[in-house]
């Protein structure tokens, strides 16, 4: 994976965060509905922070400005002190219009490179932050949304027509596994995170998991049985939180009164809820309490990536509902394929595992400020597996490892089961 292979992906990474941005106002560009979210200005200068500081930095290029190095780090101790991540919506300068410069400017001093001969020296800080933009990507869209639903006017990031997918789903069907020792984690010549390595050996005990995901018809079942209110589905912190926050559907549902939910907010606006699509964003402690109410349990991490490893060797691929397929970023409804064939494991919705974020044997973080980009955060998380329909294209695979607290759910996150 060479220096030039690694520049030409990052400038066409970079054209398609620029192309995310077309339908918004300037306005858009500015919100930080929560701490956990970032406003788009903020993203995208972040996103050329990291390759003025881990790519042009190193190689003599001077800094565009020697302020956004504050401005801008997101959670590097290595490179310094940084604005508050909760203030980051306090930002009004520098301006968008001085942003989109920034970014101009960075992407100038990139193309620059091309035949370098430090270009090769360069690449494995080329192919991260290639793959950190694409992280931010989807951010940008789910931190969108979430700003959006604080809208009363519900404001839409896309329209379209797109409706109802007009056929349900059969009932789901299970692929058996029969265990034993399996290799998990990355295998491939080409681009992985630290977290994902080393490739090693795990014993797994035999296992079905649902050829689909669980669908919002079967979530509003759940509902109407009473599901967000007995305690006995839920984990004792789970119930809690559904306490304290009066949690009583998926977020971005939407009802009238005490109604059941009819309509939920996506990026096309608030539309009705289509049973047969997937449900998406549930939490952890939802996806939990849902597969105990099914009788049923979340997969583990491991199972899951055995099963998609097991699905693309026999010939299965990772078409999925991904971005630039769907540019409405939705989940969409699966077809009943004839048998228990896994589907909808890449794109759709990220999918809640029951496995704790935590290291591999022999981990070993890289080097320098590049060692906190994630086993910093093995703690109090949970795995998640697949990709979602705001995840860009080619930047999932089987070993691919998400991961966030159990409350979180302004991801696409979603639900598959096992038993």
């Amino acid at each position: 994976m060479g220096g030039s292979a690694a520049l030409q992906h990052v400038l066409g990474v970079r054209k398609e965060t620029t192309r995310r941005c077309e339908p918004l106002s300037v306005e858009d560009y500015v919100v930080q509905s929560m701490p956990d979210a970032s406003p788009t200005k903020w993203h995208l200068a972040h996103t050329s922070w990291f390759f003025e500081e881990f790519v042009l930095g190193p190689l003599g290029v001077p800094p565009h400005d020697d302020r956004y190095r504050y401005l801008f780090n997101s959670y590097y101790e290595a490179v310094g002190p940084r604005h508050p991540r909760p203030e980051r919506g306090l930002l009004t300068r520098p301006t968008v219009s001085e942003v989109l410069d920034y970014r101009r400017a960075v992407d100038a001093r990139l193309a620059d490179l091309a035949g370098s001969d430090a270009l090769d020296a360069a690449a494995d800080a080329l192919w991260l932050g290639a793959h950190h933009e694409q992280q931010h990507q989807e951010l940008i869209l789910t931190d969108l949304k979430h700003a959006f639903s604080k809208n009363p006017l519900l404001p839409a990031y896309r329209s379209d027509d797109a409706g109802p997918a007009g056929y349900a789903p059969g009932p789901a069907a299970y692929r058996a596994f029969e265990g034993g020792v399996v290799e998990i984690g990355d295998a491939s010549a080409g681009f992985a995170f630290d977290n994902e390595l080393p490739r090693h050996r795990v014993l797994l005990e035999p296992f079905e998991i649902a050829d689909r995901l669980v669908t919002c018809a079967e979530l509003l079942e759940f509902i109407r049985d009473g599901g967000y209110t007995r305690p006995d589905h839920w984990l004792s912190d789970g119930w809690a939180w559904v306490q304290r926050e009066g949690i009583r559907a998926p977020l971005y549902w939407l009802s009238d009164g005490d109604a059941e939910p009819s309509r939920e907010l996506t990026l096309r606006g608030a539309v009705p809820i289509d049973p047969s699509a997937p449900v998406t964003h549930v939490s952890f402690y939802e996806a939990d309490a849902f597969a105990r109410w099914s009788q049923k349990r979340l997969p583990l991490e491991t199972e899951w990536e055995h099963a998609a490893s097991d699905f693309l060797s026999r010939g299965g691929d990772m078409t999925g509902t991904f971005s630039e397929l769907h540019p409405r970023a939705a989940p969409a409804a699966s077809r009943d394929s004839g048998g228990p064939v896994l589907r909808q494991l890449f794109g759709d919705t990220w999918e809640w595992t029951a496995s704790p974020y935590v290291a591999y044997p022999g981990f070993r973080p890289l080097a320098g400020a590049f060692g906190e980009y994630n086993g910093k955060f093995m703690c109090n998380q949970l795995v998640l597996r697949g990709g979602s329909c705001a995840t860009p294209i080619g930047h999932v695979r089987p070993s691919y490892r998400n991961f966030f607290p159990p409350e979180a759910r302004w991801q696409f996150t979603g639900i598959r089961l096992a038993r």
